[in-house]
């Protein structure tokens, strides 16, 4: 709702660069980050002669989306969309139009309700125009521009939702579970600060009761689930503000820009200003039930199931939608099932791993770290250094715990010497101690304190805390 008479009306337009190793439609690298205009071939900049071939593991990728989010997968074709930028070598982009090769499904967002998605269909991205000299980084009043073609042809796929969506919230909410349906599909490291995820929201207003869908704006490329929130808040109140006034607003693209509004970028193209015709140079996607069935048969557990099996093991349900948000409830459920324990797997997930690499460890040697911890070997400290060290070497037979914990140094201590320290830690704090052993339980933060400094955070804190509740029973 949008508040007094109106109600909200959005549909989502989610980008998703496909994890690939080569682009679409050539053997160029699909990489984030290497040097500027190193990852093309003739394909990516449209020279002629060069013809393209279609990546399959682009198709397999879309199509495990695509029954992820209870589509129909269909024949598909490609056509040429039309248009004249830098950053389209070719002066037109090869997508799918009206025959796209995932449609008719929907994702139940959790906690909100079901929002139908219309497509996903498969396409190329554009390469990349940096504008120096302008506010913004925008072209108005910019000096030049630099083109960076090495994301020119990477794989896209385009999630078209319906416009069901009726609040800031719910939109942030969806975009939240489908990046982790990317996430557990391995489709796309779906990382909004990169670009490999990008969203672009259709938003309008209408008298709340009635059906019909009035004039909407698109605001672009959204980097963040915080600017889709504010923009579409931005939006809904301008909208309403231009009927309340006895205007209207005018169907355009716009921009979100930092200074916490959207600002025209140019009036909204329709499907005849792209001027579309299939790609001559590619035959028909027409999947067969043989591969569809493989591509499900290799599914992985979605999320909304991953929250079930964590909610059975006692784990809160914040936490559980922080582990399945991160990609990492494959991970966590697979360690408790190597014996790990539950609970503290799962606050490794929420607090400590927040790590590149993380989602390349293995559920042993998590379970193996916890294990360690658990049986007195680690500190809580040690566990989270470790558990480091392991997220930076992920992937690698470095990466076991008790080879860090070596290397670091960290060995338990001697409960003798422990207890050492901790009468030493009470005869240095008298005033303290008659505090705690009267009932300020707060207190006990003083003695844990001097001994972890005595040991440079070796000590193991809950055995501190056990010791100083036997000294003062005794």
């Amino acid at each position: 709702m949008a508040g007094g008479d109106w109600e909200t009306v959005i549909g989502l337009e989610v980008h998703v660069e496909l994890a690939t190793v080569t682009k679409l439609f050539s053997a160029a690298p699909s990489r984030f980050g290497d040097e500027p205009n190193t990852n093309v071939t003739p394909v990516c900049l449209g020279l002629p002669g060069s013809l393209p071939v279609l990546n399959r593991r682009a198709v397999e990728l879309a199509m495990s989306v695509g029954l992820a989010l209870n589509c129909e997968i269909r024949p598909s074709i490609f056509h040429r969309k039309n248009y004249f930028y830098p950053d389209m070598p070719k002066d037109y982009q090869v997508s799918q139009y009206d025959q796209p090769i995932c449609a008719d499904g929907w994702l139940d967002v959790p906690g909100e309700a079901r929002v139908g998605i219309e497509r996903a269909h498969l396409e190329e991205d554009a390469g990349k125009t940096t504008h120096i000299g302008g506010a913004d980084g925008r072209i108005h009043g910019a000096v030049g521009a630099l083109v960076d073609y090495n994301r020119a042809g990477t794989p896209l796929l385009e999630i078209v939702s319906r416009p069901d969506i009726r609040s800031a919230a719910q939109a942030s909410a969806y975009v939240e579970e489908l990046r982790a349906i990317l996430l557990v599909l391995a489709a796309s490291d779906a990382r909004l600060e990169e670009g490999s995820m990008r969203v672009d929201a259709n938003i309008s207003v209408r008298p709340v009761g009635t059906e019909e869908l009035r004039t909407r704006c698109e605001v672009k490329n959204l980097n963040s689930l915080r600017s889709l929130r504010n923009a579409i808040d931005f939006e809904v109140r301008r909208h309403i503000g231009l009927y309340e006034a006895g205007d209207a607003p005018v169907q355009e693209t716009r921009h979100w820009a930092q200074d916490g509004r959207t600002h025209s970028l140019r009036s909204k193209e329709e499907a005849d200003d792209y001027r579309y015709f299939p790609e001559p140079d590619l035959v028909p996607l027409v999947p067969d039930d043989v591969w569809i069935e493989r591509v499900r048969a290799c599914l992985p557990e979605l999320p909304a199931a991953q929250r079930s099996r964590l909610d059975a093991l006692g784990a809160d349900p914040g936490d559980a939608h922080v582990v399945v948000g991160r990609g990492l409830a494959s991970l966590v459920l697979g360690a408790v099932e190597l014996g790990a324990d539950a609970g503290r797997t799962v606050i490794h997930a929420v607090q400590n791993l927040a790590l590149d690499g993380a989602e390349r460890l293995a559920p042993q040697q998590l379970a193996s770290l916890v294990a360690m911890e658990s049986s007195g070997q680690l500190t809580a400290t040690q566990a989270k250094t470790v558990l480091a060290q392991m997220c930076s070497r992920a992937g690698s037979p470095a990466a076991d715990p008790a080879t860090i914990a070596s290397e670091l140094g960290f060995e338990a201590m001697e409960s003798g010497e422990l207890e050492a320290l901790v009468d030493q830690a009470i005869a240095e704090n008298p005033q303290a101690w008659q505090k705690y052993c009267s009932g300020e339980a707060k207190v006990a933060g003083v003695f844990v304190g001097a001994v972890m400094k005595a040991t440079r955070g070796q000590a193991d804190g809950k055995a501190v805390n056990q010791i100083l509740a036997q000294r003062r029973n005794a």
